[in-house]
């Protein structure tokens, strides 16, 4: 079997596939370090004349194992939210499923040099704007709003606990569809690391992409 280089600054990371080049995107945290009984789905950036394409490679996926989703960070939100959906919809369908088994996002934690994993498995992706809640939104040049305003990343938790309500507010995180995989991913890091009051009240595991 012949080896894919994903390449990263500096670091060469190598998945059993064909000869081809998947940019990880890139974090300073690790969310997860190691991922065991694992098989490799690969989103590969492909263009065609002026359009922008994504390649799915999934081949020796197999449904029992955790699932690392190799995603090339320039790749829009709008070609890959729709492929990692329908992998979860067919994973999940699979007479071979494993209920223990995760899915994660790989990325390169550019402090340590190292590969690191995202979980996603319970994220349920909407492809619409959310109808109520607090709208933590994430433009295409992945500036942050929140309900309209504009919010720093360093801020962002100080400012959503700081908003009054008489009932606990229920936060909807939306991305815009042409917003970048390695933005995205940067976002979802940080994301992972807000701290609320009632999180269970305060969260849910949808996400909006549009």
């Amino acid at each position: 079997m012949r080896k894919l280089v994903i390449v990263v600054c500096l670091s060469l990371i190598l998945f059993s596939c064909n000869d081809r080049e998947v940019q990880l995107p890139k974090a300073n945290k690790t969310i997860v370090a190691n991922v065991i009984d694992n098989s490799t789905v690969y989103l590969f950036f492909a263009t065609e004349g002026k359009d922008t394409l994504v390649d799915v490679n999934r081949k020796n996926t197999i449904a029992s194992t955790n699932w690392l989703f190799a995603i090339d960070k320039r790749l829009p939100l709008r070609l890959v939210i729709p492929e990692v959906v329908k992998l979860q919809i067919k994973k999940n369908s699979s007479e071979h499923k494993n209920e223990n088994a995760e899915n994660y996002f790989s990325y390169m934690n550019n402090v340590k040099k190292s590969l690191a994993f995202l979980p996603f498995t319970k994220v349920v992706y909407q492809m619409h704007k959310p109808k109520f809640g607090v709208l933590v939104s994430f433009d295409k040049n992945n500036v942050i709003t929140v309900d309209g305003n504009i919010v720093s990343n360093d801020n962002l938790e100080k400012h959503l606990n700081s908003l009054p309500s008489d009932k606990p507010n229920k936060f909807q995180f939306c991305f815009d569809k042409n917003l970048s995989f390695g933005d995205y991913l940067v976002d979802k890091v940080m994301i992972h690391d807000l701290k609320f009051p009632l999180p269970t009240l305060n969260q849910t595991n949808e996400e909006y992409i549009y």
